[in-house]
């Protein structure tokens, strides 16, 4: 790939995506498959005025090693340079880059049940730090491409030249064309427009059905909004969360949501795959959960506390987004996710409450808003998938038909 046009793609990310402000520290999150670009990245920041960049490596094999070697009282341990880590950046308010490239069957064979009972004595440690964090942060997620997920996607080519498909696609998708900061805004208004419209029908609960079998409502707060594109942290500054993004998103109401779902797409979650799922609620909650793979690993997931069995997200996305449209298989959440309508079991956003600056992240959850300390995305979206907007005033609203916006 040309380094001129990565080169407007990690321009993208700190400008568009993270928006780096001049003094700001920033963190970027990476794997080790494309060091060349994670060093574009940040040449960039620090082209933004970054005090000072950080980069935090990851490599799935360590981490496969760590969980097997180490005790559950190790893995789950919170040490004091951990936790001053943690208060420098609720002190400081960095930005976060996360540049994901992960292989999907990465950490396969891995003991999750392990790693869920390490997390979950490591949550209520570190919830205090995030909790103070809750919508001051400017932070993006994109991708670059690694060996082991391009080869995952197009296994027919030889790695080469699967990685530089992988590349083709990501720059499509995330719209990095001539002007890749003019392309962003103009989306940017596309998904604003649409938000807005959906906003003001005053909707009650969403009711999904498709030839699968799904069949679900799912109740709204009162004081949600739906939100998609860039938002405006708590400081004052516009971001873009996810590049690429194509969904109008909202949190509904902890429990309310009654029915069965069918899964679209495979789940990547903690580097293995769940595929073929079915997840049935009742009172909000979800009781039933059945996979033709990865079943075990599902149920793990849906059990690592509380808030895990009930809906954070309800997102609206077309058929006809570039994503969908590619026809690529992406496994991974950031593009799988904006190919198709999803939910999200767990944690519930916070912003997507009407003027949430106002409001503590507490009086957020006494609304509705689900906590917890997972937030899992899976798709649901089909080609048969319709979607009515049930209106506090008593009227029905078709805003999905046969996978595509009804408006």
């Amino acid at each position: 790939m040309k380094k001129s046009v990565l080169r407007e793609y990690a321009k993208l990310i700190v400008r568009c995506g993270a928006n780096v402000q001049k003094g700001q520290e920033v963190m970027i999150y990476a794997d080790l498959d494309q060091p060349e670009f994670v060093q574009m990245v940040v040449e960039e920041a620090y082209k933004a005025k970054a005090s000072k960049v950080i980069v935090e490596w990851d490599y799935q094999p360590l981490g496969k090693i760590h969980v097997r070697h180490q005790s559950v009282k190790t893995l789950g341990t919170v040490s004091e340079w951990q936790k001053a880590r943690r208060q420098h950046m609720v002190d400081t308010v960095p930005a976060r880059i996360h540049l994901i490239s992960e292989d999907p069957d990465g950490l396969k064979g891995m003991n999750m049940k392990k790693v869920a009972a390490a997390s979950k004595l490591r949550y209520p440690i570190l919830k205090p730090y995030a909790d103070q964090l809750e919508g001051k942060q400017q932070w993006t997620i994109a991708a670059v491409p690694g060996k082991a997920w391009a080869k995952k996607v197009f296994p027919g080519l030889r790695t080469s030249v699967a990685v530089e498909k992988l590349w083709e696609a990501i720059l499509f998708t995330s719209r990095v064309t001539d002007d890749p900061l003019k392309a962003w805004e103009e989306h940017n208004a596309n998904i604003k427009a649409r938000c807005d419209y959906l906003n003001s029908l005053g909707i009650e609960s969403l009711h999904y059905t498709a030839d699968n079998g799904t069949d679900l409502t799912v109740g709204m707060i009162p004081e949600a909004i739906f939100c998609g594109g860039g938002e405006t942290s708590r400081m004052g500054i516009f971001f873009n969360p996810n590049i690429p993004t194509e969904e109008c998103f909202i949190s509904p109401m902890k429990g309310k949501a009654e029915g069965i779902v069918y899964s679209t797409k495979p789940l990547s979650y903690q580097g293995q795959l769940i595929e073929n799922f079915s997840i049935r609620f009742e009172k909000g909650k979800a009781v039933e959960a059945r996979a033709e793979k990865g079943e075990e690993l599902l149920n793990t997931m849906i059990s690592m506390d509380e808030g895990a069995a009930y809906l954070g997200e309800c997102a609206l996305v077309p058929e006809a987004s570039p994503i969908a449209e590619s026809g690529i298989l992406f496994y991974n959440t950031l593009f799988d996710e904006n190919a198709s309508c999803h939910l999200a079991l767990g944690m519930g956003y916070a912003d997507t409450i009407r003027d949430h600056h106002s409001k503590s992240i507490e009086e957020c959850r006494q609304l509705g808003i689900n906590d917890s300390m997972i937030h899992e995305d899976f798709m649901i979206g089909c080609a048969t998938m319709k979607i009515d907007a049930i209106c506090r005033d008593g009227s029905t609203v078709t805003i999905f038909e046969n996978g595509n916006w009804a408006f």
